[in-house]
């Protein structure tokens, strides 16, 4: 029997909070059950086991993200697309280190499909459009960016840039110009005889 007012939604968001606060590794449901004073067994209802709830919290991270992605996104091209796009996911990672933390999550190629991922890889390409790439270049920035965006953050978030200078902001708005500088610069490289 589900006990009352504990629900899939709120047990991933409390579960995605506890994230933010603890660290994605630490969430677990007898952590989650400890929050609510509940027995695990009263979550068994509503979740299998602790790999469905970072699977729960890893979707919540990718909807929020690509939501304000999109919002970011919103009448803009070029380096300010780029920008706006980079600085969502530096954002939320700061906002949120163990929602972003689950983003990263692997997830089994069923609930990959039916993420938010897909709108994620969408708008990179939009932003890429106007960079006038085609494939197989257009694949490889993708990745590029995301990795670019990724690495910086997770330093970032580990301290990795706060004992010199320049300050890391600084440096973010460096490299960001120098993706862009890149991207417009991109050209296939030269066939091999």
């Amino acid at each position: 029997m589900a006990r009352a007012g504990l629900t899939t939604e709120r047990l991933v968001r409390a579960g995605a909070e506890l994230a933010d606060e603890a660290g994605f590794d630490q969430v677990t449901l007898s952590a989650l059950a400890r929050q609510f004073d509940v027995k695990v067994a009263s979550l068994y209802s509503h979740l299998k086991n602790s790999h469905d709830l970072k699977t729960g919290i890893a979707l919540l991270a990718l909807e929020e993200l690509a939501d304000r992605g999109a919002a970011a996104l919103a009448g803009r091209a070029g380096k300010d697309a780029l920008t706006a796009f980079a600085d969502v996911y530096r954002d939320y990672a700061r906002e949120h280190p163990g929602r972003y933390a689950a983003a990263q999550f692997r997830l089994d190629p069923e609930a990959a499909a039916a993420s938010a991922g897909g709108r994620h890889a969408r708008m990179t390409r939009a932003i890429l459009r106007g960079y006038d790439l085609t494939e197989p270049d257009q694949t490889h920035a993708v990745r590029m960016l995301g990795s670019v965006f990724h690495g910086y953050v997770s330093l970032e978030l580990a301290g990795g840039f706060s004992h010199s200078a320049p300050d890391s902001q600084e440096s973010w708005s460096w490299t960001l110009d120098r993706l862009d500088t890149l991207l417009r610069s991109w050209s296939a490289p030269p066939a091999s005889s």
